[in-house]
């Protein structure tokens, strides 16, 4: 089984304060044991909300609104993708979460991969920072997340005509280079959360009810710029028709860390990425 391990935002991730050295350190040591058991797909952070934005559909109609956002335990910060057998597994994997996160203060919310309407997913595990388009631009890593609404969290399915549109427009975007990865998540009663406080952990099942707080589904791009990123999201025909709400949240690279990510940090980030990609369908091992 997949699972979608999702570090909730809080005030520090919001504001861009940046892990330091040691918390870098330690989130390395943590993934470095999610890939020697081999149930590690992918992992990201996310920058804060002000670089990012909102798009929200109306009877059709897209409306645009740049970040910051301000409510922050609605938002995510970072996300790590998992395989393993159960979802007593990924929560005994989250369990091990770095205290050092947050002064051991961090909610993280696990969610079972795989669209509701048996849509493939696609994905491009550890994927390199990206390099330069082929005018010359680099290029940035933007991830589109859908939020959930009541009707995706009664685990709605979208007809077969509107699904064959979805995964029309997830082979060209993936044929032109700009979709690296996207999947569709379960609702929420099929996940969890694990709320740290002072570094002890205690796990509440799902479903919840707060659905705008919830995320459906995404995609991860690479593209020139968050306009274009806006601009392929105002083109998707998203599961619900005419009515929609996206976050697009711009993805960290190594360089976004400064000193606290040493030479020996980033050969470390490198062999990780390395090992994922190759790793493929490896076996998944409990904690």
């Amino acid at each position: 089984m997949r699972f979608m391990i999702l570090r909730k935002a809080d005030r520090d991730t919001e504001a861009g304060i940046m892990p330091g050295e040691p918390l870098l350190a330690a989130m390395g040591e943590y993934n470095e044991g999610l890939v020697k058991a081999g149930v590690m797909r992918a992992g990201e952070g996310l920058q804060p909300t002000s670089k990012g934005a909102r798009v929200s559909f109306r009877a059709g109609k897209a409306h645009v609104t740049d970040g910051p956002f301000t409510e922050a335990k609605e938002l995510i910060a970072g996300f790590t993708m998992i395989e393993v057998e159960s979802k007593q597994a990924a929560i005994d994997w989250v369990k091990r979460w770095p205290p050092l996160d947050g002064n051991g203060e961090v909610e993280i919310e696990i969610r079972e991969l795989g669209c509701p309407a048996g849509m493939a997913g696609h994905s491009e595990a550890a994927t390199p920072a990206p390099a330069r388009h082929a005018d010359g631009i680099p290029l940035q890593r933007y991830m589109v997340l859908l939020k959930a609404c009541d009707a995706t969290e009664a685990g709605y399915l979208t007809d077969d005509q509107h699904l064959a549109k979805m995964t029309q427009r997830n082979l060209e975007s993936v044929r032109a280079g700009v979709m690296i990865g996207g999947e569709g998540l379960q609702p929420s009663n099929r996940g969890a959360r694990i709320k740290f406080s002072g570094g002890k952990p205690k796990v509440i099942d799902g479903p919840f009810a707060e659905a705008k707080e919830l995320i459906a589904g995404f995609w991860m791009l690479q593209v020139r710029s968050k306009q274009e990123a806006i601009e392929w999201v105002k083109r998707y025909p998203f599961p619900l028709g005419d009515e929609a709400e996206v976050e697009i949240r711009k993805v960290f690279e190594a360089a976004d860390f400064g000193d606290a990510f040493t030479p020996e940090l980033r050969q470390a980030e490198e062999r990780l990425r390395a090992d994922i990609s190759h790793s493929g369908a490896a076996p998944a091992a409990k904690p």
